[in-house]
């Protein structure tokens, strides 16, 4: 089949787009190289994508209307789906720059589904965020929660985005599909996410951060078990015609920051310096995925622990490290 890949060459989705190549789809890759990090780290993130004839790689800013029509325009294919996961990311950065999070979660979000409705696009998977549960969700979170007390811009963006999702597949029908990502790790993590970054100091002899004394929680969740989910969510699109869903990716077991600072420098084997700091605003106390759903509609079932995902990490990090010790000297 024809995908169309926002958010082609970040994080997840130059993960996304390998397991489609490989079984023989092809892919539009949409991406616009925001500057949030290093340009030319997102391009090497293509690197195998970029040889392959069924890849075609479109810079296209999703929520400027005009450039992503005629981006669509000029594509070969007429698309059969889209996996919508361009978004400007983090809840710390989310509310220093609140309008670019808007801009480009919120109107992007909906210049993509006017694209979809126009071009007679059913299918649809939406990368959501487990942030949207908020501080007062019980855990593990359920998506039957209402899920109505974000504490960040981002988390508020990502709720916002779900809402035109169902809006859109209300309207229109097809089948539009939205994942909550709970704390996704793994080879190509953005530099500033917790474990990378870690890794980074740590090894350059710096001390680490660690707001509110480490006794967040997070579901931390290995890369390759989250495309598993996009990968089986975008294929149940295929064989539902009307449907919405909101459905959680997650490892569903939480580990607090304390726990997740000793596993990675156990695996680099290097002993951390540790700076105590206040809690962040933003940051939400814990997160857990209840993952009954995603098993019942897509057979999703997290391969990973946290313990031999921590060594596979430390194993990546260590082939880039030359790479990790340029970036914590521009900190």
């Amino acid at each position: 089949m024809h995908v169309g890949l926002t958010g082609a060459a970040g994080f997840i989705g130059s993960h996304v787009f390998e397991p489609l190549l490989e079984r023989g789809d092809s892919v539009l890759g949409i991406d616009n190289f925001d500057p949030f990090y290093a340009p030319e780290e997102k391009r090497a993130n293509l690197a195998r994508a970029s040889a392959s004839p069924r890849f075609r790689l479109a810079e296209v800013d999703v929520a400027d209307s005009a450039a992503l029509r005629a981006a669509l325009d000029g594509h070969p294919h007429q698309l059969d789906a889209c996996v919508h996961l361009a978004a400007k990311a983090g809840v710390r950065p989310s509310i220093a720059d609140p309008v670019g999070y808007a801009r480009v979660n919120v109107l992007g979000t909906q210049v993509l589904l006017g694209e979809a409705q126009r071009r007679g696009i059913r299918r649809v998977v939406f990368g959501s965020s487990s942030s949207v549960y908020g501080n007062t969700t019980a855990v593990p979170f359920s998506e039957s929660a209402a899920a109505v007390d974000p504490v960040s811009p981002y988390a508020a963006t990502k709720r916002a985005g779900e809402l035109l999702c169902a809006a859109h597949q209300h309207l229109y029908g097809g089948s539009v599909l939205c994942l909550r990502f709970f704390t996704v790790y793994g080879p190509r993590q953005r530099p500033d996410l917790a474990i990378r970054k870690f890794a980074t100091l740590m090894t350059a002899g710096k001390p680490i951060p660690l707001f509110g004394q480490g006794s967040t929680e997070r579901d931390y969740t290995w890369i390759d078990d989250i495309v598993d989910g996009v990968v089986a969510a975008l294929d149940r699109s295929a064989r539902t015609l009307r449907e919405f869903e909101i459905v959680n990716l997650g490892g569903s077991r939480a580990t607090d920051l304390r726990r997740l600072v000793q596993l990675l420098s156990d695996a680099l084997g290097v002993r951390p310096e540790i700076e105590h700091l206040p809690p962040q605003a933003g940051d939400v106390e814990r997160t857990w995925a209840d993952i009954a759903k995603a098993h019942r509609l897509l057979g999703y079932r997290p391969a990973v622990p946290i313990e031999q995902g921590m060594q596979k990490f430390a194993t990546w990090f260590k082939t880039t490290q030359w790479k990790e010790l340029e970036l914590c000297a521009s900190w």
